[in-house]
């Protein structure tokens, strides 16, 4: 049985009479990456903020290394990093001086600001203002700033949101790097395709409950639908579009007869997506 960095029993949230968080239990192991995923509003920042002392629950627990976090917030605090969407970086100030504040806030020791820029790829831009930096760099500054406590478990939201593609590539590489040394990555996001590329397990969350929680292969194989797409030319020499569903008893043949019958152009399998599964499950998209 692997060790549950984070354990959530009933956990709840409401604003007045909206139930935004309703009673949902869930672990991730350490060094696990788990994907929360669902539309805005879904309860997926609640949920967060929960998880990480900043707002109390109205019903239920969070427990976080072993400590609950409502009784125990500074130590869990001590122990996690947080990167939100909306950057709220200090913009008069150095990339560096930036990561130094926060250094002393944590009080770390002997803690090297210019190794962790280097590591996402600012130590080129580390004594310039923040100001001037681009939204890619603004984002990964605030990633290099969720680890400079060095936290055994880091909170990303949305951190790959808008970027160009090799922001967002630099981003997943620094995620999967965490993982591999045992850090705990809890990510929340909308980007289904994201999550694909990262998390060991996701979660589907919708109207503040979780609808489903499983690995990405496993939730392929339970609702997914597996497929052949080919283009062919028609009669009148224009494309044509086929399909073939695969394991059923006439795929072997049906594509036995696409190539016997058809001129093939292109041919390409193709699974179904995690959005496809989650509107499967919760019988709406990610809008």
């Amino acid at each position: 049985m692997p060790n549950h960095a984070i354990t959530a029993e009933n956990l709840t949230y409401r604003y007045g009479d909206l139930l935004a968080v309703d009673h949902i239990n869930f672990d991730v192991a350490e060094g696990e990456i788990l994907g929360f995923l669902g539309p805005n509003g879904a309860g997926k920042t609640t949920t967060v903020k929960m998880l990480t002392g900043q707002m109390r629950p109205k019903e239920g627990k969070a427990t976080l290394l072993g400590m609950d976090v409502t009784t125990q917030t500074e130590k869990v605090q001590a122990q996690i990093g947080v990167c939100f969407e909306i950057a709220n970086l200090y913009e008069q100030m150095t990339g560096l001086e930036n990561l130094k504040l926060f250094a002393q806030l944590f009080s770390v020791k002997n803690f090297d600001a210019r190794a962790l820029l280097d590591r996402v790829g600012l130590g080129e831009r580390g004594k310039d203002r923040v100001e001037g930096y681009s939204k890619g760099m603004k984002q990964r500054l605030m990633v290099a700033r969720a680890l400079v406590n060095q936290p055994r478990i880091l909170f990303l939201d949305e951190p790959t949101e808008g970027l160009d593609p090799v922001s967002a590539e630099s981003i997943r590489n620094l995620i999967l790097d965490e993982a591999k040394r045992g850090v705990t990555i809890f990510l929340t996001t909308h980007d289904m395709l994201e999550a694909d590329k990262l998390c060991d397990r996701v979660a589907f969350i919708d109207r503040g409950k979780i609808a489903v929680l499983d690995t990405p292969h496993n939730l392929k194989q339970q609702y997914g639908k597996r497929r052949v797409k080919a283009q062919v030319t028609g009669h009148d020499g224009k494309l044509e579009n086929r399909e073939i569903r695969l394991d059923t008893d006439a795929t072997a043949t049906d594509l036995q007869k696409l190539f016997s019958a058809e001129k093939v152009i292109t041919i390409h399998s193709e699974e179904a997506s995690l959005e496809d599964i989650f509107i499967q499950i919760t019988g709406r998209g990610l809008a």
